[in-house]
C-alpha cells in the first residue's frame, strides 16, 4: 500500500501562537519544539499506516518554508518532499494516481473561522476564502486535489472546528481532534495522547474498505476571496479570471478545479 501524508503545523497539539510556527532560520528558537511535535505526529501517522500494511509513504512538508520535519525520525519506507516548486497542488504536491490513500496531519480551521487562533487559508491577508459560498480550508482544497487523482482522503488531524466543518466531505475520513480553540485560546490534549490517537486512527483509516470512495467534486466553482486590505483586492483582481465584487473582495468562476488551485498559488 502506498500512502500520501500532507502535514501542517498550526493544527498540531502544542501550537497556539504564530511565533511557534515560524520557519525562518533566525526565528527557529521559537518554533523548534513545535516542529519537533509536528514530526512526532507525522511519525505516529506513519506508524499506524505501517501497521495497516503501508510499504511506501510519501510525506509533503506543507508548512511555511516546508523544512519543518526532522528526516532522521522517519521510517525507512518514507520519502520526504521539502520546499516548493510552485505546482498548483501546493500542499499535496507529489500526489498522483499511484497512491492508495491520503492523510492530513496538523491542519487547522479556515480563514474567518474561530476554531483556532491561527485560522487562515494559505495566507493571513484574508478574512475569508469561499468556494461555492462556503468558507474553505486548506484541507478541503487539497483533499479535493487528491480526489482529482482518484486518491481518497482517510485521515485528518487538527482542531475540533476543522473536523466538524469538513466531516461532510469524505466518506471514509477518520479524524483526531488534538485541540479546540476559542478567540486567542486553545485547549490541547497531551502530546503523548495525541500521538497515540493519531497512530490508532491512521491504522483504522487504512484498515477499512476505502478504495474508490471519493467525494463528489462539484461541476462548477465560484471562488471568492475577501482581503483585509482593499488595495490587495484591487491588485489581485487583475489576475486572469477574477473581478472585484466589492471593495475588499474578488471572485472568479470556472468549471475546472485545477484552475481554482492554480489561482490560489498567485492570489493568496
Amino acid at each position: 500500500m502506498k500512502v500520501f501524508i500532507s502535514c501542517d503545523i498550526e493544527g498540531v497539539t502544542t501550537t497556539t501562537r504564530w511565533e511557534q510556527t515560524y520557519t525562518s532560520p533566525e526565528k527557529l528558537s521559537w518554533s523548534a519544539p513545535f516542529q519537533a511535535q509536528m514530526t512526532r505526529e507525522v511519525v505516529a501517522a506513519c506508524n499506524g499506516a505501517i501497521r495497516a500494511g503501508a510499504t511506501e509513504i510519501f510525506i509533503k512538508d506543507a508548512h511555511g518554508a516546508a523544512i519543518n520535519i526532522d528526516p532522521h525520525a522517519l521510517p525507512e519506507c518514507a520519502k520526504l518532499c521539502r520546499n516548493w516548486s510552485g505546482h498548483p497542488y501546493g500542499m499535496v504536491e507529489g500526489v498522483d494516481n499511484t497512491f492508495d490513500a491520503a492523510m492530513f496531519v496538523g491542519y487547522h480551521s479556515a480563514a474567518g473561522r474561530e476554531g483556532s487562533p491561527m485560522s487562515h487559508t494559505r495566507t493571513t491577508s484574508t478574512t475569508a476564502v469561499k468556494l461555492n459560498g462556503k468558507k474553505f480550508s486548506e484541507f478541503e482544497f487539497y483533499s479535493l486535489a487528491c480526489a482529482l487523482e482518484g486518491v481518497p482522503s482517510v485521515l485528518l488531524t487538527g482542531d475540533q472546528m476543522l473536523i466538524d466543518d469538513t466531516a461532510y466531505l469524505h466518506p471514509c475520513l477518520k479524524s483526531v481532534a488534538v485541540k479546540e480553540g476559542w478567540g486567542g485560546r486553545t485547549i490541547s490534549i497531551a502530546p503523548s495522547l495525541a500521538e497515540k490517537r493519531i497512530e490508532e486512527a491512521a491504522f483504522e483509516a487504512l484498515s477499512q474498505d476505502f478504495k474508490g470512495k471519493l467525494p463528489e467534486i462539484p461541476k462548477h466553482f465560484v471562488l471568492e476571496i475577501t482581503y483585509k486590505d482593499h488595495v490587495m483586492a484591487t491588485k489581485m483582481s487583475y489576475f486572469p479570471g477574477f473581478k472585484k465584487c466589492d471593495d475588499n473582495s474578488i471572485v472568479m468562476e470556472t468549471d475546472d478545479l485545477v484552475e481554482v488551485l492554480r489561482a490560489l498559488r498567485f492570489v493568496l
